[in-house]
């Protein structure tokens, strides 16, 4: 079973909720997949969440989080702290871990967020930077400025799956 712990982009905000990356990665690979984003959840919130969803025993948790702490400008050393935090009870459950590095949506166009990078250097998960920046500076697949549409979750689905090599 894989658990995806986000916010709205893993919820699938900006398509119908069969379209979401997670369902779509489940119908893609017949892996049980547990849909645990929240809309307008904030990176404090996710790791108050996170240790009753590890309980369930995931073998892989798919992490994205952060993107409301960076649209509304949230300090970047208290997300940087809550993705450390998130990752290392992820790690200390002895689950594994595929960390997703999101754009810098308050400044579009201008790559990904550099506290990903961060954070992933630091704790040497595998991580996955290049689509979500592809999908946000690519208007056919996104339904608004932030969230894709069908077309770029599926994009999404497919780049965690060939990651993954599921």
């Amino acid at each position: 079973m894989i658990v995806a712990f986000g916010d709205s982009l893993t919820k699938g905000l900006g398509a119908r909720e069969d379209f979401s990356y997670p369902k779509q990665i489940e119908k893609k690979t017949g892996i049980k997949v547990i849909n645990a984003g929240i809309n307008e959840e904030y990176s404090a919130g996710g790791l108050l969440r996170l240790p009753s969803l590890l309980e369930k025993k995931p073998a892989l948790v798919i992490l994205c989080h952060g993107g409301n702490d960076i649209v509304n400008q949230t300090s970047f050393s208290v997300l940087k702290s809550n993705l450390l935090e998130m990752i290392k009870l992820i790690q200390e459950s002895k689950t594994k871990i595929l960390f997703v590095g999101l754009p810098d949506y308050y400044h579009s166009g201008f790559g990904m967020c550099d506290i990903y990078t961060e954070v992933a250097e630091e704790t040497g998960v595998l991580f996955e930077c290049d689509v979500l920046r592809h999908v946000d500076l690519d208007r056919s697949l996104k339904s608004d400025h932030v969230h894709p549409n069908e077309k770029g979750y599926e994009k999404i689905a497919d780049a965690f799956i060939s990651i993954l090599e599921i």
